[in-house]
């Protein structure tokens, strides 16, 4: 496979700055014993539409195994429960872990899932979507940042210059603001998008304290953001 960004094999786990990272192809998740959900979790599973089921059942399993990993526990005793706002937090044996942060991302063919000591947002896009991301690109994109697709003119830098026009481009573009707004807890309606400003994406740089990654995975771009700058704190060790 010929790669726009750096590629990122799955079913693997990562390991950037910090962060424990894992894509993996929804079909290869059946292959291995999944953890059962917990009672909570299957509350949740019932209430939502049956056609988000199956891919809400993908994420949280990826989830439980990347966390259970990490924490050095089974991932049958790991629970991925939504907030308030709907954002995933991490219950391990019946007590919340504030300090471990988690981000979840699904497609049609992939699942994604991300944790960090610190906020984070993982996103998954396929490159096969890149034309409805620049038919959205007005409402959530400066011209700038259209630049980087080559929807608006603007000077761009050389490293992107090979990007311009590409559905690789398009995708990152549209995973790492959605990447961002997971890690600020906010979402793509409104102004949130407008306010998280892409600065360059080979390599990926966002304004403010943010940090960014791009990978790209068979058919389709993969943005990991944390929100604050990274510290030596660390509640959890990624294994090797």
């Amino acid at each position: 496979m010929q790669t726009t960004f750096e590629a990122i094999a799955p079913g693997q786990v990562h390991r950037w700055s910090g962060a424990g990272l894992v894509v993996a192809r929804r079909a290869d998740l059946h292959q291995a014993p999944a953890p059962p959900l917990s009672p909570a979790e299957q509350r949740v599973l019932h209430g939502l539409p049956a056609w988000r089921r199956t891919e809400w059942v993908a994420g949280r399993l990826l989830a439980k195994r990347l966390v259970g990993e990490a924490v050095a526990v089974p991932a049958s005793d790991v629970e991925i429960l939504p907030r308030a706002d709907g954002s995933p937090h991490v219950v391990v044996g019946g007590g919340a872990m504030p300090a471990v942060h988690v981000s979840i991302s699904h497609t049609a063919r992939h699942v994604a899932a991300a944790l960090a000591p610190e906020p984070v947002g993982v996103d998954l896009c396929e490159t096969d979507a890149a034309a409805a991301v620049r038919r959205a690109a007005d409402h959530v994109l400066s011209p700038e940042e259209r630049s980087l697709i080559g929807t608006d003119a603007g000077a761009v830098s050389p490293e992107e210059r090979s990007l311009i026009g590409t559905d690789a481009g398009a995708a990152a573009v549209w995973a790492l603001k959605e990447a961002a707004v997971k890690a600020d807890r906010s979402g793509l309606f409104g102004s949130a998008p407008r306010r998280i400003v892409i600065l360059g994406l080979r390599p990926a740089v966002l304004d403010g304290r943010r940090r960014a990654m791009v990978w790209q995975a068979p058919g389709a771009v993969l943005a990991l953001v944390l929100a604050s700058p990274r510290t030596d704190h660390r509640t959890f060790r990624m294994p090797s």
